[in-house]
């Protein structure tokens, strides 16, 4: 009986081990799969880059600030006009620095408006090796909300804050370390950090993602602290900032049960909240009126174009060939005045009064 309760126990520690290995071994994937995924460096792809010229009467002034490592993040004011009611700070999505929102801040800038964009870490013209992962959205938003406050190079306006996905996230977490911040519009975003590699890894991987996302959790965590474990509804509560929510029902890359459905469950009743509910808006595509065809028009050019070379574009020995026929292809077509203005303007007039109903309050 001894011999037999010996191996029993025997048994079981080797069971213990072996399942404490496999979830080590499964833990270290699931954070290898996040860096590899996640913690990337992005740089706008120059033919297709916005630029203040596009925008008559746009005016920029560039900064460099420190973030939470002394990475020096690369600062954009822009501004139109004089008489300004505030600042808008904007913390753009995932995938590239702030580049794809200066039809944006021009818009706001043309408005009344002073607009505070930055390139967050790993982003276009700031440091980093790579984005780090999602909760350095907040830390790098915090850090320039302080740096719009403390450093001496900005009038002294009631600030409003605009994000899109990553920066939708950003902007409404930050409540916690910025209650004195006036309002904020939150457009496509989702309320943990976690939420972005969650919705991302269930299209590619499907109900696997949740066996991953406990070591993500931990992992983000460990290396951010607060930032990994504040939600936006924890800066909702935070704050007394007024609170705008755009999103839309055919969003796939953020879904709305994420974020939106969260906040409206929540808040529907409270007067410190409006909700913009959209059938067909997208993701990537939000702010473009849904009536502008110049990017089918432009791709419909393109494809033809490809038809016409003369080599087979997609073989690797002709890789460097095509990259360079392709910028030089962008650079001489592209109608850069259309390209530029495709903002929905029935949208963001309904964003610009949301901004003055609350903004200077």
């Amino acid at each position: 009986m001894k011999k037999n309760k010996s191996k029993k126990k025997i048994v079981l520690i080797i069971l213990v081990c072996v399942l404490l290995v496999l979830i080590g071994v499964w833990g270290a994937f699931s954070v290898s799969v996040y860096n590899e995924n996640i913690n990337q460096r992005f740089e706008s792809y120059e033919p297709l880059k916005l630029r203040v010229e596009d925008f008559d009467g746009l005016q920029c002034t560039e900064y460099m600030f420190p973030s939470n490592e002394g990475q020096m993040l690369a600062g954009y004011l822009y501004s139109a006009g004089s008489d300004q009611r505030g600042i808008i700070i904007i913390a753009h999505g995932y995938g590239g620095g702030h580049n794809s929102y200066m039809d944006c801040a021009n818009y706001f800038a043309q408005h009344g408006y002073y607009v505070f964009a930055y390139d967050a870490t790993g982003n276009d013209e700031s440091e980093g090796e790579g984005v780090g992962g999602f909760p350095q959205g907040v830390v790098d938003l915090d850090h320039a909300i302080s740096f719009v406050e403390e450093s001496g190079n900005f009038p002294e306006l009631p600030i409003g804050l605009f994000g899109h996905s990553w920066g939708g996230y950003s902007v409404c977490s930050v409540l916690t370390y910025h209650p004195e911040v006036k309002a904020v519009i939150e457009c496509c975003g989702c309320n943990r950090p976690t939420d972005l590699f969650e919705s991302g890894g269930k299209a590619m991987a499907g109900d696997v993602i949740y066996t991953m996302m406990p070591f993500v959790k931990i992992y983000e965590w460990a290396k951010y602290g607060k930032y990994a474990t504040n939600t936006a509804i924890d800066g909702f509560e935070a704050s007394e900032a007024v609170i705008m929510v755009a999103h839309s029902e055919d969003d796939d890359v953020v879904p709305v049960h994420y974020g939106y459905d969260l906040y409206y469950e929540k808040y529907k009743d409270n007067p410190r909240f409006t909700f913009l509910h959209f059938e067909d808006k997208g993701h990537n595509e939000f702010f473009v009126d849904s009536r502008d065809s110049y990017r089918q028009e432009f791709n419909a050019g393109f494809d033809r174009w490809l038809e016409t070379l003369a080599y087979d574009y997609q073989a690797e020995e002709n890789k460097e060939r095509f990259v360079a026929d392709k910028a030089a292809y962008i650079r001489q077509h592209l109608d850069r005045a259309r390209w530029s203005h495709r903002l929905d303007k029935e949208l963001f007039d309904q964003f610009l009064d949301f901004y003055n109903d609350n903004i200077d309050k």
